[in-house]
């Protein structure tokens, strides 16, 4: 039996699994086996999957669309490993991952367990500034697995694992905004211990362009919402930060025009964007590309989570699943 289970959803997405394949194939310890649910893609990747059959123990299924939460306890109920593993097609795993992360697990047992996300250096400049914007904690408070963070740490499913015994306890995904957290949230809920393991990074692609971009982080700040609605307790004030920066560009935009200065706080924040991105990307590119998807980061999330609660909290209308579905399903 297999240490890892590796489980990941597809959707019309057969160059990203090569990719994907072609990087666990180089691993240093192979202590694993991989699940590949087809979210009955129009665009398959079983010939890709057939293509590595020999250098990875493959287990490919395919299924009507029904969303990638499904798809996940599809494959959960498939699997045979002690860790159920979690990536997103679109990540590429650096080679010692397997060998790091069942390193760490031995030395300080946990039941679940996340790791952060880098860009690779074959990444595209926009797919770098996009995992900039998304990881940086002038962005985000580094609540994705950053040095310094605003909040308690929660596993993403694009490098997520944890036990069959919590799988047992918790049960599965469900398919709704955000599922990874609510996940999380569950697993913490019900008495599990949840790490960050740093080493445990991936390399992950992310949205390939702005419009994409802007209308997956305006999903995760309705998310937000839905999610508070779940667990009251787990809205913090980092949460608040893109709404207020939307509300608070809109009222300097609006005082500028009777006094420019009032521009000053955000050309300021700007600026401090531009200048981390540059020291830590090293190239000016990326750096003004960072200042552009950050402001798609905070205005696109930000939106979103004020229609939310408008919506949602104060007019009480709750949750709506089939917007959900419907949103989710678009992407």
């Amino acid at each position: 039996m297999p240490y890892f289970s590796v489980i990941v959803p597809v959707y019309n997405r057969p160059g990203e699994v090569r990719d994907l394949l072609e990087s666990l194939c180089r691993q240093t310890s192979g202590d694993f086996e991989l699940v590949l649910v087809e979210d009955g893609s129009t665009e398959p990747c079983r010939n890709v999957a057939d293509e590595y059959a020999g250098a990875l123990d493959i287990h490919y299924y395919y299924k009507e669309n029904e969303g990638r939460s499904i798809a996940r306890n599809y494959g959960m109920e498939r699997a045979s490993g002690e860790y159920f593993l979690f990536f997103d097609s679109d990540c590429v795993i650096p080679e010692t991952y397997f060998e790091t992360l069942k390193g760490e697990l031995e030395r300080e047992y946990t039941d679940c367990f996340g790791g952060p996300d880098n860009a690779h250096d074959s990444f595209t400049d926009i797919q770098k500034a996009i995992n900039y914007s998304m990881t940086s904690f002038l962005t985000t408070g580094g609540i994705r697995g950053g040095k310094m963070s605003l909040e308690k740490f929660t596993p993403r499913t694009f490098n997520m694992g944890f036990s069959r015994r919590v799988y047992k306890t918790v049960g599965g995904f469900r398919e709704m905004f955000s599922e990874d957290i609510d996940m999380s949230t569950r697993i913490r809920k019900a008495g599990f211990s949840i790490r960050l393991i740093r080493p445990a990074y991936v390399y992950h692609k992310r949205r390939t362009g702005l419009r994409k971009f802007c209308r997956q982080i305006y999903i995760f700040g309705m998310s937000r919402i839905s999610l508070y609605l779940l667990y009251p307790d787990t809205l913090k004030a980092v949460h608040f930060f893109p709404a207020l920066f939307v509300l608070g560009v809109a009222a300097m935009v609006a005082v500028s025009f009777f006094w420019i200065y009032a521009l000053l706080p955000l050309a300021f924040y700007l600026l401090a964007v531009f200048a981390v991105s540059w020291i830590e990307t090293r190239r000016l590119k990326i750096a003004a590309l960072s200042v552009v998807t950050s402001v798609v980061q905070l205005g696109g999330y930000g939106i979103g989570f004020i229609r939310a609660f408008v919506l949602k909290v104060l007019l009480g209308r709750g949750r709506d699943e089939a917007e959900e579905v419907r949103l989710r399903k678009g992407k």
